[in-house]
Formats: structure tokens, sequence, C-alpha cells
């Protein structure tokens, strides 16, 4: 099956994603047409990138990356990356106390930012273990989305995403989903607590560098949420076209 293919459209925005303990309305820009894709920047091996980059030293999981990978070229066989320069992950198998917001620029093959992100609040403590696409359930999404157009809400700066999986992460924009920098999310909080605070849903990043973020990777970019999750993997249409497992050839490429 093909993954699936809809319009960018983005309603507007009323209900922000903020903190744990507050629920504000959002005031909203108008959405941001985007372009006709652009050339997609020349394959590297997905090993090959891991292995330079040594996101292993960082604790990215090479389950997180290569899943991401493919998803991220399955979306730009479909037409549906307008900014295929940066592939954006999150590794929910980490716990939040570590940096597991993985940046890569796909151009010039380097890791760009690596930092701190929340979970939802009901998605567990310092490890998400429960994930949900309903609404009011405040719980992260899985899953591959596509970033949209800014805002300025309630938090500030933020960014809207689409979640490109039916069933799994389509309620994003409904939920207001967005990525939007918090004063929860940091070092300090890490040592004051031994995790960093928890969103409404939003994969929330440091106050310091969501501006430079979301200016990174707006418009159309691959944002891919990680988790060890096996419902997940059995019902991603866009990590498996036509079965859930891994294919021949990301077995071989896993292999080296």
């Amino acid at each position: 099956m093909q993954p699936k293919v809809k319009p960018f459209i983005f309603s507007l925005v009323l209900i922000g994603c903020v903190s744990a303990v507050l629920g504000m309305t959002v005031l909203s820009e108008a959405p941001v047409k985007h372009t006709a894709p652009v050339s997609a920047p020349a394959p590297v091996s997905k090993t090959v990138l891991y292995d330079s980059l040594r996101l292993d030293t960082l604790a990215l999981s090479r389950e997180a990356y290569l899943y991401a990978m493919e998803g991220y070229k399955n979306l730009q066989d479909a037409g549906e990356i307008h900014n295929p320069r940066f592939l954006t992950i999150v590794d929910f198998s980490l716990p939040s106390s570590k940096k597991r917001l993985f940046i890569i620029d796909m151009e010039s093959n380097k890791l760009v930012f690596n930092t701190y992100v929340s979970h939802g609040r009901n998605s567990g403590t310092d490890m998400a273990t429960r994930f949900s696409n309903r609404p009011e359930s405040f719980q992260s999404s899985l899953g591959f989305y596509v970033t949209g157009n800014t805002y300025r809400g309630h938090n500030g700066y933020s960014l809207r995403l689409e979640g490109m999986e039916e069933g799994i992460n389509d309620n994003a924009l409904e939920r207001a989903i967005v990525i939007h920098g918090s004063a929860y999310v940091n070092e300090r909080m890490v040592n004051a607590k031994g995790y960093i605070g928890r969103s409404l849903g939003c994969p929330a990043v440091p106050s310091a560098l969501a501006k430079s973020i979301i200016n990174t990777i707006r418009d159309g970019s691959c944002l891919f949420i990680y988790g060890n999750d096996s419902n997940y993997l059995a019902l991603s249409k866009i990590l498996y076209k036509t079965n859930p497992l891994l294919t021949d050839t990301m077995l071989a490429d896993t292999m080296g």
C-alpha cells in the first residue's frame, strides 16, 4: 500500500498545546502555502551516516534512525516532503532526562541539533510508554509528521505539525500538537527532578533553542517520533508498504 497522501492544508488552530498544568487559547497567523517540492539531497547509505555521525554515542537507537530514514524516503517518493534538507528524529525509547531530539542536515550530512524534548503528561513520567491519537488524551503520538507554518500563541513562536498516519497521529492539527519552547524543558529540570516537564502532547523543546529549531525545520520537512510500541510498527503504512516487517534491503543495510 502507498503512504497516505493528502493536501497540505492547515485550519485555524484555536487550542494551544501548553504545559501539563495550563490550557490556553492560541492566536494564529494565516497558514503559509508551500511551494513545489525541491530536489532531494543525494542519498547516503543509512548506516554510513549513522556511523559517521556517531549517533550511537549520543544514544539514538539504530532502530529509530533506520525507521526514520525509510519513512523519510517513502514520504519523498509520495511528494509529501517540501523541505527535504532536514530530518528530525524524536527517540522516545530514551528517557526525558536524555537529549532525545536529533535534527540531521541531509545535504551536509551533519547533526545540527541534539537536545531535550518533552512528551505528553499521560504518556509517562520520565519514559514515554503510552501513546494516543485521541483528543484530550494528553499523550504523545508516534509516527511521521510533516512540519507546517509558524504562528505566535500563548507559548510564543510555535510550529504546526501535520500527522501523516491515519489512525496514528492524524489528529495532530485538531489536538494542536505543535513544536514550541518551554521553560520546563532543560537540563536544570533534569538536575532538580531527574526528568523534564511534560506537555499536553506536544514535543516541546528548550525555550532558548525553540526559534532556531523551528526556523530550521519549518515548511515541509520530515519529523519522526519513535517509541517502543509494537502496535505502531505493525500499523504504519508509511514504514511498510507491503507488510509489517523490515524489508530485505533494510535488514542487509542494518547488518553493514
